[in-house]
């Protein structure tokens, strides 16, 4: 690394937890993800160099990998199993909002075939950003998108169930970190892993990678608890720096046009979840309050912790939104091969 590039990477990780400091304190989720890439985003147009290593960018996928796949246990996919008609409404309003959206992006926004669907997805977005940087697809396009969709979650939904349904705001003990000896063995069985999947050109190799050892892992209680926090905010920075970096030569009328397509992709998004909301009701009489909450793509902890404030069943909702990421995890590659990345 020569030392303009050691600048870089110093400056980068600055400006990060700057950005990552002021939007924790307004309160915006995943605050090191979008308030580092915000921050970064900015830095990079007023010309700050940004640099980060590709062994930085590898771990950093490495452990958002992970992070990911310690939502998946044995308990939750059982309770998955006992609400098949819920799942598969679920599985097809996932699927129609990823084509609908996609299709309008790719109409009437400009995007490509991978960056439409990518931009469409109704929820993974770490997963969505890091397969997006790692096809060196239009990242930044697919961020402000994303943004615009977490933007109208994080102001809605909590006024939602707060005012309507009246949470409480009780908040779910979190779950015991990994002990680090059996992060370190779960980091070294994904490398080992993601470089197969590098020889076999799978996208993504290093997260799918995380994703499917850290999931086998807990499912089979080998290795339960999530990565500490502190592991998994450095992937978030990381991750927030190289979104950041791809908005250099960013236009005005260019990202005028992304917003739009952000109202676009939250719009259909809000629109199909309700109706499979109003289907799920009609057929099986479940409450609204317990839909929505479990339907809505927000996080599995947040999620939980408001069902228990509801009374609701904590376990029905932890159990569709694992399932959705689960979905999402292997939808999301199948529709960017049908669409030959164009």
């Amino acid at each position: 690394m020569t030392a303009r590039e050691g600048l870089g990477l110093v400056a980068a990780f600055a400006v990060a937890l700057l950005g990552t400091v002021i939007f924790d304190a307004i309160g915006f989720p995943s605050a090191p993800l979008t308030g580092s890439a915000a921050a970064v985003s900015l830095a990079a147009v007023a010309g700050v160099p940004v640099h980060v290593p590709v062994w930085l960018r590898t771990t950093a996928f490495v452990l958002l990998g992970i992070n990911i796949g310690s939502s998946v246990t044995y308990e939750m996919l059982q309770t998955a199993l006992t609400w098949p008609v819920t799942i598969a409404i679920l599985s097809l309003s996932l699927f129609v909002s990823l084509k609908v959206s996609a299709s309008g992006l790719r109409r009437w926004m400009g995007f490509s075939g991978r960056d439409a669907v990518l931009a469409a997805a109704p929820g993974h977005l770490s997963y969505v950003l890091a397969l997006s940087l790692s096809a060196r697809g239009e990242t930044a396009r697919v961020a402000v998108v994303q943004s615009i969709r977490v933007l109208f979650l994080t102001l809605c939904v909590p006024v939602l169930v707060a005012k309507v349904f009246g949470a409480s705001g009780l908040v779910l003990l979190a779950e015991a970190p990994l002990p680090l000896w059996q992060l370190f063995v779960l980091i070294g069985v994904t490398l080992a892993v993601g470089l197969v999947f590098t020889r076999l050109k799978v996208p993504a190799a290093y997260l799918l990678a995380g994703i499917l050892c850290s999931g086998t892992g807990h499912v089979f209680d080998l290795t339960p608890g999530p990565p500490p926090e502190s592991a998994t905010f450095v992937a978030f920075l990381v991750m927030g720096i190289l979104i950041g970096s791809r908005f250099v030569g960013q236009s005005l009328a260019g990202l005028r046009l992304d917003l739009l397509a952000g109202l676009w992709v939250t719009g259909t998004n809000v629109v199909i979840t309700l109706l499979a909301i109003i289907l799920s009701m009609s057929l099986l009489g479940l409450p609204p309050a317990l839909l929505i909450v479990a339907f809505a793509p927000g996080g599995v902890e947040a999620m939980a912790a408001i069902a228990v404030t509801l009374g609701l069943d904590p376990a029905f909702v932890a159990a569709h939104h694992v399932m959705r990421l689960l979905i999402l995890t292997l939808l999301i590659p199948l529709l960017l091969r049908r669409s030959g990345g164009a």
